[in-house]
């Protein structure tokens, strides 16, 4: 016996029983697949866009696009990236869809390799957004 005896050794193995039932998977459903419902398209597009708590974000919409226009002037495409999805997560929150084209799309010209979704649907996506958010504030109110 020595050292190379564990390596050795066969492998215990658990029984299997041939009566056995397979267990059923249960899928959570988050709140914004059940508000999206059937339509993927503005759940793609929400999924990566969404901010899920925005008054935690110490920032406004107008001053994240300043600080973007900053970031690209000094050639820093990444940072600038940042603070337009930003600021269209938070014209999301506010339900403007015309600042919400408008960021995505700066932020789209910044960084040619980045697809954002929420262009193709910007109405149906700020609609359920803005659903989002009353829903999560119920839930807030609800808390305290």
């Amino acid at each position: 016996m020595g050292r190379f005896d564990r390596l050795r050794r066969k492998k215990k193995t658990e029984p299997t029983s041939v009566n056995a039932t397979p267990v059923a998977e249960v899928k959570t459903v988050s709140l914004l697949e059940k508000i999206c419902g059937d339509d993927k398209e503005v759940y793609e597009a929400l999924q990566n866009t969404l901010i899920l708590d925005p008054k935690k974000v110490d920032v406004s919409m107008r001053d994240a696009a300043e600080t973007a226009k900053k970031y690209e002037k000094n050639r820093d495409n990444v940072r600038a990236l940042v603070m337009y999805r930003l600021a269209g997560g938070l014209a999301l929150y506010e339900g403007n869809e015309e600042k919400v084209v408008e960021y995505f799309t700066e932020a789209q010209r910044v960084q040619p390799k980045e697809r954002f979704p929420i262009l193709k649907v910007p109405d149906r996506a700020v609609e359920k957004a803005q659903e989002y958010y009353r829903q999560i504030g119920k839930a807030l109110a609800a808390e305290k």
